[in-house]
């Protein structure tokens, strides 16, 4: 895998300040990553949706400084210094330094906030990585003015994966791929890449209404889940399912076969929680309310002949998704009929989204 092509070449002309605020959305995925090996490689393809309302917005403000052998860094969280989130950022700098080296030379105080409810189940790495790698890129797009926006993009995508692996798919949208497949142009386990093919038009403006089962921490955290996939008695049939899967959703996607994509989003979601049911140790991240709000979509799709389905993360909170012809219908089941097994009636409206954004 050729790393090289992200490393810095020229001679950069630093700056003494900057600041930078990117908006980046969480994705939803459709064929499902669980599974990776170091570092930060996918065990298979996945393609999700990107998000529109659901995102990180992140600032870092950069002071030029002496050169040392650490990264400097100040973490805020929705307003509040949050030293218990920096060992994580902390190591996303220790992997991508190799390729930013920059990160020695400026002090950086980092503002981060959510639209939706961190840890819990709405990819929130995701969205927050990407950000992180978006303002690292607008710095070395400063400092190196050879980058072209394609550039920024790709090296964004690649950084944002060592961080979070679906954070890769978080920089472009609306769909995106991250793994290399055979049937997908120019597609890498280093970063994600725009489906490359004519989507049907009932894609492009698909909603997402993400059901709020439990707005709590996680029990069991996805890097840990991914690791249970090491010796996991199934897992290597699940990874050629989902690159099998993988092949039948773009031929679909392409078609607008509504009717086969629901049903091999919904076998998708089961089968990643099937393999946390199955792991050694188990674990069970679904709570009661989302197998309540599953039975009830059935229900609805069967008697009214609805495209609706659901799709689920590594957690509780239930995506339900539908076309946008259903929009008003399908809204107002939601708020009629399962909106009662969110935590408090919470959920969140959200459409298909196109990437990154400056602020």
């Amino acid at each position: 895998m050729d790393t090289d092509q992200f490393l810095v070449k020229s001679d950069l002309n630093f700056i003494p300040k900057a600041t930078y605020t990117w908006q980046t959305p969480s994705n939803i995925a459709l064929v499902k990553y669980w599974g990776k090996s170091n570092p930060q490689i996918p065990k298979n393809t996945s393609i999700s949706f990107t998000l529109n309302n659901c995102n990180t917005i992140t600032t870092i403000d950069f002071e030029k400084k002496e050169k040392s052998t650490y990264v400097d860094f100040d973490l805020f969280f929705e307003g509040k210094q949050k030293e218990e989130f920096k060992p994580k950022i902390a190591e996303f700098f220790k992997r991508v330094q190799e390729y930013c080296p920059y990160v020695f030379e400026y002090k950086m105080t980092i503002h981060s906030e959510n639209s939706f409810p961190h840890s819990s189940g709405i990819a929130s790495s995701a969205s927050g990585l990407s950000a992180i790698a978006m303002c690292l890129m607008s710095l070395e797009s400063e400092i190196n003015p050879d980058l072209s926006e394609k550039d920024i993009n790709k090296k964004a995508s690649f950084l944002a994966r060592l961080g979070s692996g679906s954070a890769s798919r978080s920089v472009e949208g609306p769909l995106v791929v991250w793994g290399n497949h055979p049937e997908i142009n120019g597609s890498s386990d280093l970063f994600g890449v725009q489906f490359p093919y004519k989507v049907h038009p009932i894609f492009n403006d698909y909603q997402d209404a993400i059901l709020l089962v439990d707005k709590g921490e996680k029990q069991v955290s996805s890097t840990v889940g991914h690791n249970l996939m090491h010796h996991h008695p199934y897992a290597e049939n699940r990874f050629q399912q989902a690159n099998d899967n993988l092949t039948k959703i773009s031929k679909i996607l392409q078609e607008g076969n509504i009717k086969e994509f629901v049903k091999l989003v919904e076998s998708e979601a089961l089968t990643l929680h099937a393999m946390m049911l199955t792991s050694n140790p188990y674990f069970i991240l679904m709570k009661p309310n989302t197998l309540e709000i599953i039975n009830r979509i059935w229900q609805y799709r069967n008697q009214n002949g609805s495209n609706i389905c659901f799709t689920l993360d590594a957690g509780a909170n239930v995506h339900v998704l539908y076309p946008k012809n259903e929009k008003e219908a399908v809204n107002q089941f939601i708020e009629s009929e399962l909106s009662k097994y969110c935590q408090k009636n919470q959920y969140i409206c959200d459409t298909v989204g196109l990437g990154a954004i400056r602020l």
